[in-house]
């Protein structure tokens, strides 16, 4: 077996995969029974190892995610393993000691404190290999976070940092005040607003690296659903303005011709969208909880897009293009 392309995140150190596995689909989460389509512990497991098996040992969860049950989860497939495994968990959206969302964003010191704390025990874990702050705190200077957060990197809690969806001005601030490895964002063909909003370009400018969390559009760039209808009830993508309502459709004529492209190379339209996003220079982590998309996933590694490949992908969905929001409001108040 060919060993998986490996990449550097960050200037720290940190060598992981050249694609992520995003775990959050594995639980139910946010207030929703299904995050994305039914849940199965087997079969999340089994996805696990056989990612592990093909050199996707580069895990990413948070302590939302449930709250607590993603980290258990992913403490259940390690096992007796976790020096095999990159663990990357996010805190932030604040969860109270019974386990229950309190709707607010915390960055404060004593609450980066408790939250690895917690963290580290569901992970069944004395370390973390990349921590982020979930979201940016508003309230709390990022500095104070960073701070506090530096000082787990001394005690060996935590070996790098990150944060997730947050502007330029926030990532060169907490840059001062220790080295962030990575940045994590939506980045996908349909979703290139930090394109727009500089934030590629400042992540190039200091070394940061760019970890890309739904690089499938939410699975939308897999071309199984051809109607907001296809979703479950319970599915919270019917409730996102990119995947639901007349934008729905809107975007699945640009999904067509992604798709005619792909069929023109004999791989699938998810193949495509991961090997464009991987040429961007990220590292996707794409969710799944199924062993046989996590080897289709995979397999993406090894495609290989000409600079022509790139300029057609771009003129189907250019920067600019309205592809709809990420999130209701109540969720795009929460981006930085």
């Amino acid at each position: 077996m060919d060993k998986l392309k490996q990449t550097r995140l960050g200037s720290e150190g940190l060598v992981v995969p050249a694609i992520g596995l995003g775990c959050m689909g594995m639980t139910p989460g946010f207030g929703f029974e299904e995050l994305y389509g039914k849940t199965d512990e087997k079969e999340a497991i089994a996805t696990i190892h056989r990612s592990l098996e093909l050199g996707g040992n580069f895990l990413d969860t948070a302590d939302a995610y449930g709250p607590f049950l993603n980290e258990q989860l992913i403490a259940k497939a390690m096992g007796g393993n976790r020096s095999q495994y990159i663990i990357a968990t996010k805190f932030g959206i604040e969860v109270n000691d019974e386990g229950a969302y309190t709707g607010l964003v915390n960055g404060k010191a004593n609450y980066v404190r408790k939250a690895v704390e917690r963290s580290l025990k569901n992970l069944q874990t004395d370390y973390i290999d990349l921590y982020y702050l979930h979201r940016l705190d508003k309230t709390t200077p990022v500095e104070e976070t960073v701070a506090a957060l530096a000082e787990l990197v001394k005690e060996g809690k935590v070996r790098y940092i990150g944060l997730s969806e947050v502007s330029s001005a926030t990532i060169r601030k907490a840059h001062k005040v220790h080295p962030l490895t990575a940045v994590q964002t939506e980045y996908s063909l349909f979703e290139r607003s930090l394109e727009e909003d500089g934030i590629y370009d400042t992540l190039n400018q200091l070394g940061i690296g760019l970890v890309a969390y739904s690089p499938l559009g939410r699975g939308f760039l897999s071309g199984q659903f051809r109607s907001p209808d296809d979703y479950s009830a319970s599915d919270f993508r019917r409730h996102i303005p990119k995947t639901s309502g007349d934008q729905f459709y809107k975007n699945l004529e640009l999904l067509k011709e992604i798709e005619a492209m792909a069929a023109e190379k004999g791989i699938t339209s998810t193949q495509l969208a991961l090997a464009w996003v991987m040429a961007k220079g990220a590292v996707p982590i794409p969710g799944t909880k199924r062993v046989k998309y996590v080897e289709s996933n995979i397999a993406a590694t090894k495609i290989e897009l000409t600079p022509k490949d790139m300029d057609h992908l771009e003129s189907i969905i250019p920067l600019g293009a309205q592809t709809g929001a990420r999130y209701g409001e109540a969720g795009m108040q929460q981006v930085d």
